[in-house]
């Protein structure tokens, strides 16, 4: 079940269209109890004469990957009145524990498990964002929020403004606050070596679900907004990068495939209660459990071994790869759960 939340913002479901324009929803869920995986509906929408899919996406709480790859024969900037655009809003929750903030990067998706309040049915917010390119890697790990700025000033580093440079577009070694400013209205920092990743807003929130970044993560502003009031000081942050999903939904295995990102681990000794990703550790491997250059079809098998320990499960492995052929991100039904435990994944 979707919970409708009220925030200022561009984003707003069909059912709000009788509210101002300016009110948005946040993408909060029901959290399912353990044992169940998966959240939200796939939908579709009608796209008028003027729409973007850029457009869509951000008004459906979906990033510039997600609704591309949902719809691959749609122009992003020219779908065409009366083209049907279809709405990714089902996932997969990622693997681990539901706490904090969980970031998949394969994804460009976050997850929020905010603490519940005694007597509250328990959430998960959850929202589209940009990460780092190719040679500018956003950090995988555990790592927490230590500090949040409302309309923060950018103190580009140095290997930033070099970069500007070379490209004949000089930065100043300080941009502040305002409409410039790439970090948007709000920042928040986290405790990564370096010092310099931030989750943050945007003043070109068309790059939201792209792999743009220097390394920060980026959101929408009304989201970063809304989010900024939610998440404390010390929030945990595990930055993980899975892009095969595999959860239940009921007594259905449902399979969840996004393309692959290459990215390393960076090498960095722990500090600031950082726990960076190592697979000799073992504390590692059960907090972020990312495998370097692991194959797709191994991702899979792990994954069904890891949903069928706990309920004995079959899979259709003709349709499992057709999805990670696919890799479209949309939750796809690819098993059931079985009585006799003795065929399951788990006790091959």
């Amino acid at each position: 079940m979707k919970i409708i939340v009220g925030i200022a913002g561009p984003r707003w479901p069909a059912l709000l269209l009788v509210c101002a324009a300016a009110t948005a929803n946040a993408e909060v869920y029901e959290l399912p109890p353990e044992g169940h995986d998966v959240i939200g509906a796939v939908s579709s929408i009608v796209a008028r004469a003027d729409d973007t899919l850029i457009d869509l996406a951000r008004r459906h709480g979906l990033g510039y990957e997600d609704i591309v790859r949902a719809n691959p024969t749609v122009d992003p900037w020219l779908p065409g009145d009366g083209t049907v655009v279809t709405l990714p809003t089902r996932f997969v929750l990622p693997p681990g524990p539901r706490r904090g903030l969980v970031l998949n990067l394969a994804e460009y998706r976050m997850y929020y498990y905010p603490k519940p309040k005694v007597g509250a049915q328990p959430v998960v917010m959850t929202y589209p964002m940009s990460i780092g390119r190719m040679d500018w890697n956003t950090p995988i790990g555990l790592t927490r929020i230590v500090s949040k700025v409302r309309n923060p000033a950018w103190y580009p580093p140095d290997s930033v403004r070099k970069e500007h440079e070379e490209e004949g577009r000089p930065l100043p070694r300080i941009v502040p606050s305002g409409p410039d400013n790439p970090l948007g209205r709000r920042s928040m920092r986290l405790a990564l070596p370096g010092g310099a990743y931030l989750i943050h807003g945007t003043n070109r929130p068309a790059g939201v679900g792209m792999q743009v970044t220097h390394g920060c993560v980026r959101m929408f502003p009304e989201d970063i907004e809304f989010l900024f009031e939610q998440v404390d000081i010390d929030t945990h942050v595990r930055i993980i990068n899975e892009p095969v999903k595999m959860g239940w939904d009921g007594e259905q295995l449902h399979l969840e495939v996004h393309r692959s990102l290459d990215v390393a681990p960076v090498a960095h000794e722990d500090t600031d209660g950082v726990v960076i990703v190592d697979p000799a550790t073992d504390a590692a491997k059960a907090e972020a459990p990312e495998a370097p250059a692991r194959g797709q079809l191994t991702s899979l098998t792990v994954q069904f071994v890891a949903a069928t320990n706990s309920k004995p499960g079959e899979l259709d492995w003709d349709v499992a790869e057709q999805l990670l052929e696919r890799a479209d991100g949309i939750p796809t039904r690819v098993g059931r759960s079985i009585k006799n435990a003795a065929t399951s994944a788990a006790s091959e």
